[in-house]
């Protein structure tokens, strides 16, 4: 079967759903703000409760990656992602969630070989190019200082 390019183009148009992109900014605005303030919410109470606010902040960050971990094991975080798009790449909740999918989705295949080998698989290049990153940043920084 041959078809030129305009006839694929009317093709993809047709079996293309339109985009609702208006009510999918105010979801990722409103889920993502909700997200921060979950957040804002237990630094106060960590804060409260006596922490020092480093310590509280460094609360905040594991509290945050242990309920997306649960909320992704058990399904529910996948469905609010589908609603929210981009509202749930908040950075810790996004980097939690990209890091027990895999090990959900390759469990099946073992411990070793399906969960270790596949759990940093959409996340581990984020952390790679991170501290690279950040140690080139550093060296730059250090050179800039020595120098100046």
């Amino acid at each position: 079967m041959d078809i030129s390019n305009e006839q694929y183009d009317k093709m993809v148009k047709k079996a293309s759903p339109p985009s609702k992109a208006l009510i999918n900014c105010i979801k990722a605005f409103l889920i993502g703000g909700a997200i921060c303030c979950v957040g804002q919410l237990l630094l106060t109470l960590y804060t409260k409760a006596g922490m020092n606010y480093d310590e509280s902040r460094a609360m905040v960050s594991i509290t945050l990656i242990v309920i997306t971990a649960i909320l992704t094991g058990i399904g529910i975080f996948d469905r609010i992602a589908k609603h929210a798009g981009a509202g749930t790449i908040v950075p810790i909740t996004g980097f939690a969630n990209s890091t027990v999918s895999p090990a959900l989705e390759f469990k099946s295949e073992g411990f070793i070989m399906g969960t270790g080998a596949n759990i940093f698989r959409i996340s581990g290049p984020v952390i790679l190019y991170g501290i690279s990153a950040a140690m080139l940043y550093g060296l730059i920084y250090v050179i800039y200082t020595l120098f100046r």
